[in-house]
């Protein structure tokens, strides 16, 4: 892998063990891809209280929610949807009012409401838009872009869209039929949450994109056939992470086993398709291996689709 991938400054987890709970703390403090007075900020609501709590969930999963020892679900959406009504309900202490309501007019769907919920601080109704993105940067001939893995999704398109259409659909009057009808009269707050990282290619310093805060998660992307981006794993240790692994730095409590990431990587060259991995380092305090880094590994014919 390139020596210039940069730390992606994860969050210093404090050393939870369960996926889901370290997903859960990772949503708490992740910065966000967005900047907007709208933003959500799970972080402001992060107490000692709020902590103890994950600490408890992750000392016995099987006493907090069951969204911590369910299956984890291959579509991160869902395994991101499910952990924030979570966050919402269970941690903080929120009421969920409505979740993935669909507005219909004459038969046509104007859109849907992911999360109607009421403030516990505020006693007021807020709707809540949510994402989990994860997009490289690509200087093409028309300036520099932020494609999803797949290329069907740009982060410039998706802010707009979440800013714009998304998060307003309260105000269409369709939609304030619907919540009266299930008793919901009152105004309300409009919210958006959406966490993620940024992938910058290696060797080409490219900017930052003016939509994104400052503080945002970082990685880096190669193409597969790179120099390097294959054979030096060999000497270094890394882990390919698969959804819904995506959520948060990913900690394991043995060494990663390169032969395992060698079989990957020729599976992901041979299908050309893209792999998230994450670059481990032992703890000597706990003795796991824990998240560095992070690196996409591209196919050579990206963004363009097949």
């Amino acid at each position: 892998m390139p020596k210039d991938t940069p730390p992606a400054r994860p969050d210093r987890l404090p050393r939870f063990r369960t996926p889901a709970v370290r997903h859960l703390y990772w949503m708490l403090t992740a910065p966000q891809l967005i900047r907007s007075d709208r933003c959500f900020c799970p972080g402001g609501h992060r107490t000692e209280e709020v902590v103890q709590k994950l600490h408890q969930w992750d000392a016995d999963p099987a006493s907090g929610p069951a969204v911590l020892t369910a299956p984890p679900v291959p579509r991160l959406g869902l395994h991101f949807e499910q952990l924030y009504h979570c966050l919402l309900e269970e941690l903080l202490g929120w009421e969920v009012l409505v979740r993935n309501l669909q507005i219909r007019e004459q038969g046509r769907t104007l859109g849907e409401l992911d999360f109607v919920v009421r403030n516990p601080g505020t006693g007021g109704l807020e709707h809540h838009e949510i994402a989990v993105k994860f997009y490289l940067g690509y200087p093409g001939p028309d300036g520099i872009r932020w494609y999803g893995p797949n290329a069907h999704d740009r982060l410039d398109l998706k802010t707009s869209r979440i800013l714009n259409h998304q998060s307003h659909l309260t105000e269409h009057p369709q939609t304030r039929r619907q919540l009266a009808a299930l008793g919901m009269h009152e105004p309300l707050a409009q919210r958006v949450f959406m966490p993620g990282y940024l992938f910058y290619p290696a060797g080409q310093p490219i900017p930052a994109p003016a939509s994104a805060p400052e503080e945002h998660l970082r990685g880096k992307w190669v193409y597969q056939s790179s120099p390097g981006s294959l054979n030096s794993c060999n000497t270094r240790y890394w882990k390919v992470l698969h959804k819904p692994h995506w959520l948060g730095p990913w900690v394991q409590p043995t060494a990663p086993d390169m032969e395992e990431t060698r079989r990957e990587l020729d599976k992901l060259q041979n299908r050309q398709r893209p792999g998230l991995f994450s670059e481990l380092a032992e703890n000597p305090e706990t003795g796991c291996w824990e998240e560095q880094r992070r690196l996409f590994v591209m196919p050579d014919h990206w963004p363009i689709t097949h």
